[in-house]
């Protein structure tokens, strides 16, 4: 998994609220076990029209967002089923982190173990992206000009806006760590292989499981 530790990017601003895993990733293409393919289908009754024609109105089919990395979302990210497709589809379109005031439960805990940060921020914050976001396209300038770019620290948990203020978002402590050595849940356990294996060597030295101890 790729580590994650400071990301600059300009927003693809989707801003529905209660956007659920489903259109994320339709049921149809939970058919796969792998994660290949799966970026065709993110967001795909949003992204492509009755005759299989991309949308053109849809942030991801317009060439201003192509290359952006962090998604601006509405309210209530990822409810609905628990599908861990809807990360994967994410990842696949290159997306490394989701912005909302709010994120499903079980969403998030399925992001922060495939390496997708969501990163949760006050109204008001969020607020100011949405305002980043609308003087943008009304602008119709060049979408790679920093100005219109975000930072994401994840050391400091802070998210950095172009005007120079920041907020802070909450992360617990063993993802933000597994973040930013870029393991999974398996991969940090075996960080502890020397550890593991100096125990297990200890409990066969007691090979029915009891301890002797000398009381004298």
């Amino acid at each position: 998994m790729e580590p994650f530790e400071r990301l600059t990017s300009a927003l693809i601003p989707i801003l529905y609220n209660d956007i659920d895993t489903d259109q994320i990733i339709p049921a149809i293409y939970l058919k796969v076990t792998g994660k290949e393919g799966l970026a065709e289908g993110l967001f795909a009754r949003w992204r492509y029209l009755p005759d299989g024609s991309p949308n053109p109105d849809f942030p991801l089919n317009q060439a201003r967002y192509q290359g952006r990395r962090i998604l601006l979302a509405g309210d209530n990210f990822g409810c609905g089923s628990s599908r861990e497709h809807a990360p994967w589809a994410l990842m696949a379109w290159n997306i490394r982190a989701v912005i909302s005031t709010s994120f499903a439960d079980i969403f998030r805990n399925n992001a922060l173990k495939n390496g997708l940060l969501p990163v949760q921020v006050d109204r008001q914050t969020h607020a100011r992206l949405v305002d980043l976001v609308e003087r943008e396209v009304r602008s119709n300038g060049d979408p790679q000009d920093p100005v219109w770019a975000v930072t994401i620290d994840l050391a400091s948990q802070t998210l950095s806006l172009p005007d120079g203020s920041q907020a802070q978002f909450p992360i617990e402590a063993f993802h933000k760590t597994c973040l930013l050595k870029g393991l999974d849940s398996l991969g940090y356990l075996l960080g502890f292989s020397a550890q593991i294996e100096a125990y297990e060597r200890s409990d066969r030295a007691y090979p029915y499981g009891v301890k002797r101890y000398d009381f004298a």
